[in-house]
């Protein structure tokens, strides 16, 4: 994070495209606009951004008509940091909120690293600055943010797909369901440029290999176990405790997965989330909470290691359900820290999830999960943080 010493040098400074500055504490859409532009870094900087709330254009501490300082609260940070987590802004931005107390008076300072994977939206809209300009990219400026994710490019399921080409996907699901829920409606009937572009600055298409992504493959494609053979959740169920028990029935949960969710919550509530009585005139309870299953399982699908040919196992034994997934912890989670330090193994995946309204939160699916099921009276879940290719947790049934 910034030092005082550094913060204080930036003040006087004229706004940039790594600095903006404003003594409003009501215009959140300013504050995300900014954020959003830091994140995408149109210049290439390479420098994080910051946004300074509490100071005037000219770095006057408050307003500079009257003098008023601007309150620097709980609850304004607390509404900046929700920029990470909250959904407005796919993917979620790298960012640090602090407070700083000077004689002058308080200061918010947020820290926005630029994104590996631009561009960066929020509400549907991708932001940008070049010098003291700020507004919305243009078709050659998210080509540009679409090459420049190309080059750096590190997470899997930003790679190409290297075989595939346009033909690959299903270009109905992703104008049909898709770009009405990920882009700005205005933005979306405006918009004149040819489909593969459309397709590249949602990170689904690679323009340098001029294939799609297998984040697009996964999302939208025709045949996704063409390419990737693991990309599948195998659902069984035993008749007893074991998996060397009989089973009475095994599915398949395969094809693109903005289908395939759908199809899965549905199974979840009708087949999974059981209601019993266990008296005569009492109410109804549940066996598993479906909202604690379907997160768990949107967990285990944007978290997989889809370089692994191995599915997703579902398995419900009589006392207990077990979800499987390739792919242990990753990045800055640990056994140590989980489940409240979190990382994406598969941003855009998440992204994905998130902008069709499977996820309402980022990072928070497995405590949902867990807070489902405590409400429900049920046993608390184990999780198998410590192997380093696999993570599994068991849910089990309420007695």
């Amino acid at each position: 994070m910034i030092t005082d010493e550094q913060l204080l040098a930036l003040l006087p400074q004229l706004e940039n495209e790594r600095v903006e500055k404003t003594i409003s504490v009501n215009d959140t859409n300013k504050f995300g606009e900014a954020i959003c532009s830091f994140a995408n870094d149109l210049g290439a900087t390479g420098q994080p951004g910051y946004l300074i709330i509490g100071v005037a254009d000219n770095g006057t501490f408050g307003n500079p008509k009257t003098g008023e300082l601007t309150p620097i609260t709980e609850q304004l940070l607390q509404q900046l940091m929700d920029f990470r987590t909250d959904g407005r802004m796919v993917p979620p931005p790298a960012m640090v909120v602090k407070k700083f107390s000077f004689p002058q008076g308080d200061l918010a300072v947020v820290e926005v690293q630029p994104s590996p994977v631009p561009p960066v939206r929020f509400k549907g809209k991708v932001c940008i600055r070049i010098g003291q300009r700020k507004g919305v990219a243009n078709e050659a400026e998210e080509r540009i943010l679409s090459e420049k994710r190309s080059v750096y490019a590190k997470t899997y399921d930003v790679q190409p797909t290297l075989g595939s080409s346009l033909s690959d996907l299903s270009i109905d699901i992703l104008k049909l369901t898709y770009l009405p829920s990920a882009i700005d409606p205005e933005i979306l009937a405006a918009n004149g440029r040819e489909l593969k572009q459309q397709v590249a600055s949602l990170k689904f298409y690679d323009l340098r290999s001029d294939a799609p992504t297998n984040a697009g493959i996964l999302m939208f494609g025709t045949n996704p176990l063409f390419y990737l053979p693991g990309a599948y959740i195998q659902y069984v169920k035993f008749k007893g405790n074991d998996e060397v028990s009989d089973f009475e029935t095994e599915v398949r949960f395969e094809g693109d997965l903005t289908t395939q969710l759908r199809v899965i919550n549905d199974f979840v509530k009708t087949q999974i989330a059981r209601r019993v009585q266990r008296k005569l005139g009492e109410d109804y309870e549940e066996a598993y909470p479906a909202s604690a299953i379907q997160e768990l399982l949107y967990n285990a699908i944007v978290h997989r290691d889809y370089e692994s040919n191995a599915p997703i196992k579902f398995y419900e034994f009589d006392d207990r359900i077990e979800i499987t997934n390739p792919g242990g912890l990753y990045g800055n989670a640990r056994p140590e820290n989980f489940p409240n330090t979190n990382d994406y193994r598969n941003p855009t995946l998440a992204e994905a999830v998130k902008t069709l309204g499977f996820i309402n939160r980022f990072n928070v699916g497995v405590k949902r999960a867990k807070a489902a099921l405590q409400k429900n009276g049920s046993p608390e879940p184990t999780f198998i943080i410590h192997e380093a290719t696999s993570f599994g947790v068991i849910v089990y049934k309420k007695l």
